[in-house]
Parts: structure tokens; C-alpha cells; sequence
């Protein structure tokens, strides 16, 4: 298995990458990856799983580690344009997480609120 994780970089950093500070839930829906850049690269992209503080996406391109994306998604009726950080890639299961970055306080009230949904 290959799999690179931000613990290879820098330590300062990448210092919150790997603490989850927010429950993750299943959750299957179609993400978009604003720059046309990167939507070249992704071809299709839908998450495995999603939390308040990021979302675990498979794509059939690899990122490297730390790189910056831009992604729009319809979650539950909200949707949501969100900026996040490559926190880890799994090249054998064509996974990435991404840990959302910037993210205004009415976004990540929306964000806990749908993902609070998928608990019920």
C-alpha cells in the first residue's frame, strides 16, 4: 500500500493534519473541484466520508500532500464552496482527505448541522 501522509512534511507545517477534531460520518455525494485545473485531474470525485473539518475523497488522480483545493459540493441541500488542504493520499484505494481550511463560521455551522443529519 502507498500512502503518504502529511507526517513526511514539515512538522510545523502539517502540526493539526492528523488530529480530528470533529466526528467523521458516512456520507456519499458528488464533489467538484472549483479550479478547472484540478477538475481535469480528478475527472470524478465523491466523498466516503465527511466531518465538520473535512471529508475523505475518492478520485481517481493523486495530490500531493499539502496541496491547496478548491471544491463545491451539495451536502443534504446545502451547498457549500470550500477551500481545504490534501491531509493524506492513498494511491491503492485512490483516496484523498482533504481537511477544510478558511472556513467562514456560518459554512461550519452548516457543515455540523448536516453532519449531525446523518446521525439521525
Amino acid at each position: 500500500m502507498t500512502m503518504k501522509t502529511a507526517e513526511s512534511m514539515d512538522p510545523a507545517a502539517v502540526a493539526y493534519a492528523n488530529r480530528r477534531a470533529h466526528e467523521r460520518m458516512s456520507a456519499t455525494f458528488d464533489v467538484r473541484f472549483k479550479e478547472v485545473q484540478d477538475a481535469a485531474r480528478a475527472l470524478h470525485a465523491y466523498s466516503l466520508n465527511l466531518s465538520a473539518g473535512g471529508l475523505c475523497l475518492r478520485t481517481r488522480r493523486s495530490y500531493d500532500v499539502g496541496a491547496r483545493v478548491r471544491l463545491q459540493m451539495s451536502v443534504e441541500g446545502e451547498d457549500f464552496d470550500l477551500e481545504g488542504v490534501i491531509s493524506w493520499v492513498r494511491d491503492d484505494a485512490e483516496a484523498i482527505g482533504v481537511r477544510f481550511v478558511d472556513v467562514k463560521d456560518a459554512d461550519q455551522e452548516r457543515l455540523q448541522r448536516v453532519v449531525a443529519s446523518f446521525k439521525r
